[in-house]
C-alpha cells in the first residue's frame, strides 16, 4: 500500500528512494531462490504495478509521447528488478524477464527507455539524442552494458543473432543513428560482440556498410584516445571472416574509399565555411586526418614487423 511501490504512486520519482528499497528488499529476499521461484515473483510484480498495459503504450507510441511513463517504467525497472549492486546473473535473468515477452523492435525500444540516455532537467529519456550529433560514452554506457550483459554467459536466453538483432533495431531509434554513435556503441560493448556484429556484416556481403562502420570506428579510437591498433586488428580479424582473396581486397578498397570520400566531404564543409560555435567542421576535419594517418601508421608497423620477422 507504500504508494512509492506503485507504478504511478510517487509524486517526485526522481528524488525519491522508496523504490531503490524496494529493489534491495527484493535482492535480499529473493537471494538463492531458483529461477521458476524468481519468475513467479516476476509475474506477480508485472501484474501488481500493471507493467504489461503501461509497456504496450509505450511500445506502441511515437518515441517521447509518453515521457512521464517512460520515466515511471525507467525508475520501477532500474530501481526495482535491476537494483544496482545485483549480482550480474540476477540483473540476466530480470533484464530478459522485462523484454522477452515482446518482439525484437519493441525490445530494442524498452532498451533505449530503460539505459538510454536521458535530461540532466527532468529526467526524460532524449530520443533525438544519437541522431542530431555524435554523443559522449557516458550517453551510451548503459546500453552498452545492457547489450555486454545479454551477450555474456549469465544470459542463457539469448543467442548471438538475438544481440546482433537487437543492436540492429536500436541503431534505428526513433530514426537511423549517425554512424560515430553506432561505432562508439560497438566499442564500448566489447571486442566479442563488436566482432560479431562486423563478422555478420562480411558474411552477409555487406561490404560497403562495414568499411564505413570501420572507418567510424578508427575516427572514434582517435576522438576516445583508444589505442589505434585496436582497430587495426579488429579489421584483422574481420578479414579473416572473407570467404576468398576478392573480397577481402573488394572490403580494403571500399575501406580507402570510404576514407577519401568523408575526407573530401569534410574538407568541402570547410572551404563552404560551415561554421559553428566550436567550429565543429574543422574540429571533425582534423580528427579525421589524424585517424587515417594513425590507423595507416599502425597497418605499416605490422606489416613491416611481420616482414622483418620472416626475413
Amino acid at each position: 500500500q507504500v504508494s512509492c511501490f506503485k507504478l504511478n504512486g510517487c509524486a517526485s520519482p526522481l528524488h525519491c528512494l522508496g523504490l531503490q528499497c524496494y529493489g534491495v528488499f527484493l535482492q535480499i529476499l529473493t537471494a538463492g531462490w531458483d529461477e521458476l521461484e524468481c519468475h513467479r515473483v516476476f509475474n506477480f510484480l508485472w501484474e501488481l504495478s500493471n507493467l504489461a498495459r503501461k509497456v504496450q503504450t509505450v511500445v506502441s507510441s511515437k518515441p517521447g509521447s509518453a515521457r512521464r511513463l517512460e520515466l515511471r517504467i525507467r525508475l520501477f525497472c532500474r530501481g526495482v528488478l535491476l537494483a544496482p549492486g545485483s549480482p550480474r546473473s540476477d540483473s540476466a535473468f530480470w533484464l530478459t524477464r522485462i523484454l522477452k515477452p515482446w518482439p525484437m523492435v519493441n525490445q530494442a525500444r524498452l532498451l533505449y527507455i530503460i539505459f538510454g540516455p536521458v535530461s540532466s532537467r527532468d529526467g526524460h529519456v532524449v530520443w533525438q539524442k544519437m541522431i542530431e550529433g555524435p554523443t559522449d560514452e557516458t550517453s551510451l554506457k548503459g546500453l552498452a552494458d545492457a547489450i555486454k550483459l545479454l551477450y555474456g554467459t549469465e544470459a542463457r536466453e539469448w543467442t548471438a543473432d538475438d544481440v546482433i538483432s537487437l543492436v540492429d533495431e536500436l541503431s534505428v531509434l526513433p530514426q537511423e543513428w549517425l554512424m560515430e554513435n553506432n561505432a562508439r556503441l560497438l566499442l564500448l560493448s566489447g571486442n566479442s560482440i563488436c566482432f560479431t556484429f562486423l563478422a555478420s556484416k562480411a558474411v552477409n556481403g555487406r561490404a560497403a556498410e562495414l568499411a564505413r562502420l570501420m572507418v567510424f570506428m578508427a575516427l572514434v579510437c582517435e576522438k576516445d584516445l583508444y589505442c589505434m591498433d585496436w582497430a587495426v586488428k579488429m579489421m584483422q580479424k574481420v578479414c579473416k571472416v572473407f570467404s576468398t582473396p576478392w573480397e577481402r581486397k573488394n572490403f580494403l578498397q571500399c575501406l580507402e574509399n570510404t576514407f577519401a570520400h568523408m575526407l573530401m566531404g569534410m574538407l568541402q564543409a570547410v572551404l563552404a565555411g560551415e561554421r559553428d560555435e566550436e567550429d565543429s567542421s574543422f574540429l571533425n576535419l582534423f580528427h579525421l586526418v589524424n585517424a587515417q594517418a594513425n590507423f595507416h601508421k599502425e597497418i605499416l608497423y605490422m606489416a613491416m614487423g611481420s616482414s622483418s620477422s620472416s626475413s
